[in-house]
């Protein structure tokens, strides 16, 4: 069970293991799906409708997009940005997995409510990823600016990218899109726990029989239902989160097509709208639901995973 369980049996790991437990959940699952994350930036950074018919737009599709990234920039352009992207991995699958389990833990202990209701797993979820995205907002803005860029490269290692960034931009650069960014990932993180937790309740409903015995299958096809059904829900600011994080990085853009400048999270939805149409929230969906399934599915896979490990060597410990 991820969160807080009152019962008995429950795991008894602690607060060290559960960070780690995140941690590694985190590196694992970003090094198995980095190349869905790149095609999805170039599909949302791309202001030109992602159609064959448009003779402007440089992708229309995740296997033309994947071809042609592949031939200009070879493969390891899929893993571009991998290094923040795994510092970003790391660091946020600690907090956030940490700050769930306590957040969860403080309610059961100081509330009337129950730790496992949905609407308690939906605002801990929200909140513990609130905490994890301050912690590592500025990589994932250095992390987006290394997958949007093309050939001739404008950042060459992490040290230029961070130097480059702040004598340019100033030091509030790391910190662009911060609001959607943390408007966007409350419902998308809470969505991501309730609905894993109330989607294994479910499973264990619809097929009693199989019990404990497809664990790690159930876990798996949970997250996944669970990422699937919280990116669709807020995919729009996810969008506007990555046009305003590359917002004074236009030269590096002019490869990949139009190019447009934002005033804010308000003036992006507007432009959006009035350029793109209403589909425009949407562009780069298709490979973010990919996306978001594998990496949810993985993510709570890999985490139930290693607590269930540590939860073995404590046990054993404590029985010699």
């Amino acid at each position: 069970m991820v969160g807080y369980d009152p019962k008995p049996d429950g795991r008894n790991n602690t607060k060290f293991q559960v960070a780690v437990a995140g941690s590694v959940s985190g590196l694992v699952t970003r090094a198995l799906i980095s190349p869905f994350d790149v095609i999805k930036i170039r599909f949302q950074l791309q202001h030109e409708r992602l159609s064959r018919s448009d003779p402007n737009a440089k992708y229309h599709g995740i296997l033309q997009a994947s071809r042609q990234i592949l031939q200009e920039e070879g493969l390891t352009a899929f893993w571009k940005g991998h290094i923040p992207a795994q510092i970003l991995s790391i660091g946020y699958g600690a907090v956030q997995f940490l700050s769930f389990e306590m957040l969860t833990e403080l309610v059961h202990r100081g509330s009337v409510y129950d730790a496992r209701e949905f609407s308690v797993h939906f605002v801990c979820g929200g909140l513990a990823a609130c905490m994890a995205t301050l912690t590592v907002h500025p990589v994932d803005v250095l992390r987006t600016r290394f997958a949007a860029q093309g050939e001739p490269k404008v950042y060459n290692t992490l040290r230029h990218a961070v130097g480059t960034m702040y004598r340019s931009e100033g030091p509030q650069v790391f910190y662009k899109g911060l609001a959607p960014t943390l408007i966007a990932i409350f419902p998308y993180a809470g969505l991501q726990f309730s609905c894993y937790s109330s989607l294994k309740h479910l499973y264990k409903w619809a097929m009693p029989a199989e019990g404990k015995k497809n664990e790690n299958l159930q876990n798996l096809l949970c997250g996944s239902g669970a990422g699937v059904i919280s990116k669709t829900l807020t995919y729009p600011l996810d969008l506007f989160k990555k046009r305003l994080q590359v917002g004074g990085f236009e030269h590096a853009r002019a490869a990949f097509g139009q190019v447009h400048r934002y005033k804010g999270l308000r003036d992006c939805a507007k432009q959006v709208l009035q350029k793109e149409g209403a589909l425009g929230f949407f562009k780069g969906l298709s490979p973010s639901l990919l996306k978001a399934a594998l990496s949810t599915g993985f993510m709570f896979f890999w985490y139930e995973f290693f607590c269930n490990v540590f939860h073995c060597m404590n046990r054993t410990a404590s029985q010699r």
